[in-house]
């Protein structure tokens, strides 16, 4: 077995290359990112054994990998440490039952919500902190707003 890794050797750092890169991948989720670095770094020594420009040695390729390894992390640590700080927005869910409009059953204020049956379940009914009305009386139509867990905010229809 030994053999064959030293007659192939720029194989055994392509493979090498790849296991690491599929380990980062697979086991770690990208978290650690050290076996990326050493896996660009196992890939490029392969490459460049397979392409004459690296005699197949164990000394030339140890030393390949550790300079290969070092400069991939030097060029690619800004790049990634960027985009692991690049922030998302907080998107608020949409929801199909933004912009429904109904009419009220009763009347609601800010500080007494009403219930609405929709589709089958009853709904708590908010006035939106958006919304310029303090109050809502029964009969008016409203506007859905936003919609969280069993809670629709409404607004009036103009």
């Amino acid at each position: 077995m030994l053999e064959y890794i030293n007659s192939h050797l720029s194989g055994f750092w392509i493979a090498l290359g790849f296991a690491m890169l599929a380990a980062e991948v697979l086991l770690f989720g990208f978290t650690t990112i050290i076996f990326l670095f050493a896996g660009v770094g196992a890939l490029a020594t392969g490459l460049l054994m397979m392409s004459g420009l690296l005699p197949e040695s164990w000394t030339a390729g140890i030393a390949c990998f550790g300079i290969a390894t070092g400069l991939s992390s030097t060029l690619l640590w800004k790049p990634l440490k960027a985009m692991q700080d690049h922030a998302e927005p907080d998107k608020k869910p949409q929801s199909d039952l933004v912009g429904l409009e109904f009419v009220l059953l009763t009347d609601i204020d800010v500080t007494n919500p009403a219930k609405h049956r929709y589709s089958g379940i009853d709904w708590k009914v908010e006035i939106d902190s958006s919304s310029d009305a303090d109050q809502i009386a029964k009969g008016q139509r409203v506007r859905v707003v936003s919609v969280e867990v069993g809670l629709l905010r409404v607004d009036k229809v103009v």
